[in-house]
């Protein structure tokens, strides 16, 4: 089986030969880059399967080679996961809605890097069972494109977004516990904390627009997805 290919960009070399070692024994390729410009021009030449991305870089922001990977259909659904010493909420949901899919602090166990990719990696698969569209509330979500859209518009979502989105939406006025749908989109290994995904329904509802107000918290409970009868 062909192993999957890692780039890494990182302008501290100390970590990123850390993170590289770790990859590298877990039995993936990776690529590297130290800055901005040399990691777009491998993600041109070798299209890895996964990217993790230093926010601050010498001569870019990360934020932004976020958005250029997001605009670019090449590399529109390649995951993003964003390393970085902002450990700020707010720092958080403008990385996930500019693109990112996991967001992991700086210092950071290499153990808890590997276990992210490896969940990030998992999810770019959807079995063929569960790729049939949903028609919830005004909206179509659609596994097969990754796609979110109702009557008039279209709206753009990280892998990490649309998978909570398709899970709450695959039983829709379920309320699901916070817990319950971590380990739904991300998998056993990624450690759970309420922060990371009451910041993604921050992202999920900004995002949606006027159908954000769909995504209902349960106090105590949890997250759902009203089902509005059309």
């Amino acid at each position: 089986m062909q192993k999957k290919k890692i780039l890494i960009i990182e302008d501290e070399e100390d970590i990123l030969a850390l993170i590289s070692y770790h990859l590298l024994k877990e039995g993936f390729d990776t690529i590297t880059a130290t800055s901005g410009q040399e990691g777009l021009s491998l993600i041109r030449t070798q299209l890895p399967q996964l990217v993790i991305l230093d926010w601050m870089l010498p001569d870019a922001n990360g934020l932004e080679l976020c958005k250029k990977l997001r605009s670019d259909t090449a590399t529109a659904k390649v995951p993003i996961l964003m390393v970085t010493a902002k450990s700020e909420e707010t720092d958080m949901i403008l990385g996930l809605e500019t693109g990112a899919d996991d967001y992991l602090t700086k210092p950071f166990s290499p153990k808890v890097l590997v276990a992210r990719a490896k969940a990030l990696l998992r999810r770019q698969t959807i079995p063929q069972t569960e790729r049939t569209p949903l028609q919830v509330s005004g909206l179509t979500i659609d596994p097969s494109t990754h796609g979110v859209t109702d009557r008039e518009a279209s709206y753009s979502l990280t892998t990490t977004e649309f998978k909570v989105l398709h899970f709450l939406a695959q039983k829709p006025n379920w309320v699901f516990s916070r817990y319950q749908i971590v380990e739904a989109v991300r998998g056993d290994a990624y450690i759970v904390t309420d922060r990371t995904v009451d910041v993604l329904m921050v992202s999920l509802r900004k995002k949606l627009k006027t159908h954000g107000a769909l995504l209902e918290t349960v106090r105590g409970a949890g997250y759902r997805l009203k089902k509005i009868d059309s």
